[in-house]
């Protein structure tokens, strides 16, 4: 919900493709929602797609196009810190956008 509420507002549809292994290495598939990091019933990042059937924990999960205004919708929902953007070109990955920091977070806090 506060990396991407495409999904939630539009019924916006992606797929999570794994990042840590070759996309040929992938074998059996199985049908799954993969959800975020929030405790939402909205919170869904891909919904009733097809992925790998051996992801494991610890996995890395890429959803590799999230459209034009995902970053310009992101928010700091439950404090939570918006993830760095990395563009992928020709093998190579360049972050664009650095993660966000607590400090980030924290900067316009004035205390008590």
């Amino acid at each position: 919900m506060s990396d991407n509420l495409r999904p939630m507002l539009y019924d916006a549809r992606f797929e999570a493709l794994p990042a840590n292994r070759p996309r040929d290495a992938i074998a059996r598939l199985a049908n799954v929602t993969v959800v975020g990091k929030h405790c939402e019933a909205g919170d869904i990042l891909v919904k009733d797609e097809f992925v790998p059937g051996d992801i494991a924990p610890g996995d890395l999960m890429a959803v590799p196009g999230t459209g034009a205004y995902c970053r310009s919708m992101a928010s700091n929902y439950n404090h939570a810190l918006r993830p760095p953007v990395v563009a992928v070109k020709d093998g190579t990955a360049t972050v664009v956008v650095r993660r966000e920091s607590v400090d980030d977070l924290l900067r316009t806090d004035v205390g008590a």
